[in-house]
């Protein structure tokens, strides 16, 4: 089978590597000419809304799908006209815009914080008139890692805020008081069946996470999974998707989704029996799903590297550290890698993380 992939960052690269043992080869269509995935399979170097490099993406491949939401949901509606693409063009116009996202968990009966629509100054004068503040400012599309949004704390930070984001749409989102933040990577295939990885703590550094821990029996699982199956049928959804929360009293509280593979779950690859890459392929090929469930006897955690990769000697001299690096230049804020640990217990993982964290 051949797969097409909007996109050649790492998560197209960790895509391939988990493919190329199902027999599946690659092609990859994206603007960067040293895009880290491209030694993979073929690269086209093109623009995401360039039709001519699109048609000739579809005709190479048998179905296609995208590693990030930053692909314009109308590049999939075309490439769809030639071509199988999972998730949908629907899907990913609704996850990829958080004002349509929201809305769709107030329509899914989904607690979330207060949010109001800002298209102007005026707009959002108004709405921190109603939601109060603190109040964080977001752009309704592409911001991430803490990228596109600015935390309003007085009047004075809103007074100019919309024209600081770009004077672009932005959703105001009232602040949350949360206990934890934690995330549920889900996959669900064509015909609907769901399969969810246990919940996932995280910690996050200026915006950007830093550190990932796989539950274990977590109070929260089973309302969580609930969520989910409720969005991935609003959403008609194929492949996988990473749903992030809030810890609140009395249960979870959605903050967003991702419409796609999420670094959250890189702890899967050798936490998990079956890793989110291989079983987001599984699921966009019609293929059975793998299990989801941890490996016997162990616990899990994923560190991100950021700006720099540590020296290879000092993490694999930790028995049960896994390096992956990204082949990417080294960059402040940027990730390049990262590390994943399986240990026989909670301890023992826990003194781990603090060892390497020393290294990043």
């Amino acid at each position: 089978m051949k797969v097409g992939v909007i996109g050649a960052g790492q998560l197209g690269r960790m895509l391939a590597l988990a493919g190329t043992p199902l027999n599946m080869e690659f092609a990859f269509l994206d603007p960067a000419q040293d895009a880290c995935a491209a030694h993979l399979g073929k690269h086209i170097v093109a623009n995401y809304d360039d039709k001519v490099a699109l048609e000739q993406l579809a005709k190479q491949v048998d179905l296609v799908t995208f590693e990030f939401e930053s692909v314009p949901a109308e590049t999939v509606a075309f490439l769809s006209q030639f071509v199988p693409v999972y998730p949908s063009a629907q899907a990913l116009r609704i996850a990829r815009d958080r004002w349509f996202e929201k809305s769709m968990f107030l329509e899914q009966g989904i607690p979330t914080t207060a949010f109001a629509n800002v298209l102007s100054q005026a707009d959002l004068d108004q709405a921190v008139a109603e939601i109060g503040l603190p109040a964080v400012l977001k752009t309704r599309t592409l911001g991430y890692d803490g990228k596109g949004q600015k935390v309003l704390r007085n009047v004075i930070d809103a007074s100019n805020a919309f024209a600081e984001l770009g004077n672009v749409p932005c959703i105001l989102e009232g602040f949350v008081n949360f206990t934890g933040e934690v995330s549920l990577i889900a996959v669900r295939t064509r015909e609907g069946d769901v399969r969810c990885y246990p919940l996932v703590h995280n910690t996050h550094n200026n915006g950007i996470l830093h550190l990932s821990v796989a539950s274990t029996d977590h109070p929260s699982q089973a309302l969580a999974e609930d969520y989910a199956a409720r969005v991935l049928k609003a959403l008609d959804y194929v492949g996988v998707l990473a749903f992030e929360f809030f810890e609140v009293e009395g249960g979870l509280k959605a903050n967003e989704i991702a419409p796609r593979v999420h670094n959250s779950g890189h702890w899967t690859i050798e936490g998990a029996q079956c890793s989110q890459f291989e079983n987001h392929l599984r699921a966009v090929a019609g293929l059975p799903l793998g299990d989801t469930t941890k490996v016997a006897g162990t616990e899990s955690a994923m560190l991100n590297c950021i700006g720099r990769v540590p020296d290879s000697v000092l993490v694999l001299q930790e028995l049960d550290a896994h390096l992956h690096h990204y082949g990417k230049a080294f960059k402040a804020g940027r990730k390049v890698g990262h590390i994943t640990l399986r240990c026989t217990d909670k301890e023992k993982l826990d003194e781990k993380i603090k060892t390497l964290e020393n290294y990043l």
